[in-house]
């Protein structure tokens, strides 16, 4: 039953983990936004891991949110899949070396492989909704066939 559900219809749950915000916008844009309509697709934006089939990453992954991003990783059932999206879930971006001459950030637990298992990444700042799109499709196979 779950499995054929699966392949009828997505949950991506979306976790912002610190930085500018950028990237969200494009998330949300790219799944509610009329024009892009992820949801028409049957993708549906989630907030309950338990729910959740594809976890989407944005920020550098401060070091508050370290702890949080992997209780809610291991609430999603499996299979599971995770796409970081943006320049700082996938380096750390600026906040990673925000501190300049002085070294990287204390404050900075990222990215995001360092913290939980990445499958796709999304490049950009902040990535176009087409390209979070692209990362989502790239996903459902992995989640829908393991």
């Amino acid at each position: 039953m779950k499995a054929l559900s699966r392949k009828k219809c997505i949950h991506v749950m979306l976790v912002y983990t610190g930085g500018c915000n950028g990237c969200d916008i494009e998330a949300v844009n790219a799944v509610f936004s009329p024009y892009y309509d992820a949801e028409q697709y049957n993708v549906f934006l989630t907030f309950n891991p338990r729910e959740a089939d594809i976890l989407l990453v944005s920020g550098c992954v401060t070091k508050v949110v370290k702890d949080s991003l992997k209780k809610i990783y291991e609430k999603i059932p499996n299979p599971k899949a995770v796409v970081a999206i943006g320049s700082c879930a996938l380096t750390g971006g600026v906040y990673k070396n925000i501190g300049g001459d002085l070294g990287t950030s204390d404050f900075v637990a990222g990215p995001v492989d360092n913290i939980i298992p990445v499958d796709i990444k999304v490049p950009g700042c902040a990535p176009r909704p087409e390209d979070i799109i692209e990362g989502i499709v790239k996903a459902i196979p992995l989640v829908v066939e393991r």
